[in-house]
């Protein structure tokens, strides 16, 4: 598959949040459709902006994930559940370490998948919150690159 990283632009924050949305569906089953909805408008109208933004994108331009990364931390890294396994979350995160400098991320502790990917490439938990960033009950692990695992896997 021909996949580039490239910046996403304001005018595609309602399809970056759809990308959102049905990642956040497949994996985090422990959010409820309240919640969805709660951040769905943070997402398209607030975070995207907040950040350093990038789209993993196929030959025709689709946009098949993305990351956010600010201050050294990436905020978000999300891959749309038709490109699960394919490459497009690590190609994401290595654009993060290699050209956005990212070392941390805090990642919700009942996604262990998530922290399970984190920790194959290199990160390792320094810490945890019992409540996310919006100050709702999912636990996040604070997690940093250790040091020499900046290398590209």
């Amino acid at each position: 598959m021909n996949v580039t990283v490239t910046t996403a632009q304001p005018g595609e924050f309602q399809k970056i949040t759809e990308v959102w949305e049905a990642s956040v569906r497949a994996t985090h089953h422990f959010i409820s459709e309240d919640d969805i909805n709660f951040f769905r408008p943070l997402v398209r109208d607030t975070y995207l902006a907040a950040v350093e933004l990038r789209c993993a994108r196929d030959k025709e331009g689709d946009i098949l994930g993305f990351v956010g990364v600010a201050e050294a931390k990436i905020e978000m890294l999300f891959v749309a559940p038709a490109h699960f396994g394919q490459g497009i979350g690590t190609l994401l995160l290595r654009h993060a370490i290699d050209s956005l400098g990212a070392t941390l991320v805090d990642v919700n502790e009942q996604n262990s998948r998530a922290a399970g990917f984190y920790e194959h490439h290199g990160f390792g938990t320094i810490g945890r919150s019992p409540l996310d960033g919006a100050g709702r009950p999912y636990p996040l692990l604070h997690m940093r690159l250790r040091s020499g695992a900046g290398a590209p896997a």
